[in-house]
């Protein structure tokens, strides 16, 4: 696994690109900088790495776009410790954008090859969540609720209830909703019972599926 200099500096251009984009957050810009994006797709692919695009992992899913994945972060305002649900761990990228800011992640994938995969793979670079979650991303992870922050991966066709009864009150659920493209949304929760939306303009992500059982 090399990290080389063409890399680090193919790296530097990308965070520049994500910058002129939009992206103002110091420490999501530092977290894709440091983190060797190459790494997490197959070797061959070396060269679209770095290039503001998706791309397939395979299982009929993609590492996210370096923009989205800085969008969706910034939207999360993560602070040192805190706790944060990801709803598709996918290759694991956006998982170590998450730990590189100091939260402490719980993943959830359905895809098993996936999950399987990242569960190998992210520890290996020294990113360790707290918890690899194989299953129903729809349900969240209630036994380890409330959460500060949670992120969802992959487009939601609704938003699932679960999702938002497991913030913290002052919590933020980050959330593509749609079925052929989605409406990037925010919940802030307010308190027990209210949230504040905000819909952050139009996305493309694969579905988020349910587990068939």
């Amino acid at each position: 696994m090399k990290d080389t200099h063409r890399h680090q500096g193919m790296r530097k251009k990308l965070v520049e690109t994500v910058a002129s984009k939009g992206i103002k957050d110091k420490a999501v810009l530092a977290a894709i900088g440091k983190i060797p994006r190459h790494l997490f797709m197959d070797s061959g692919f070396d060269s679209h790495a770095y290039q503001d695009k998706a791309f397939p992992i395979g299982a009929d899913q993609t590492i996210s776009q370096p923009y989205t994945v800085a969008f969706q972060t910034e939207l999360l305002q993560i602070k040192k410790g805190d706790k944060i649900l990801e709803i598709g761990t996918g290759s694991g990228y956006q998982t170590a954008v998450l730990i590189e800011l100091g939260a402490q992640v719980y993943t959830i994938e359905r895809q098993q090859e996936l999950f399987k995969k990242a569960q190998r793979f992210l520890p290996k670079l020294g990113y360790k969540p707290k918890k690899f979650i194989f299953g129903d991303g729809y349900k969240g992870l209630p036994d380890e609720s409330p959460f500060d922050g949670i992120i969802a991966t992959a487009g939601a066709p609704y938003v699932p209830i679960p999702l938002l009864s497991q913030l913290k009150i002052g919590g933020r659920l980050v959330i593509p909703v749609g079925n052929v493209s989605q409406t990037m949304t925010l919940f802030i929760r307010t308190s027990e019972k209210e949230f504040e939306k905000h819909e952050l303009g139009s996305f493309r992500f694969v579905p988020m599926l349910k587990n068939k059982n």
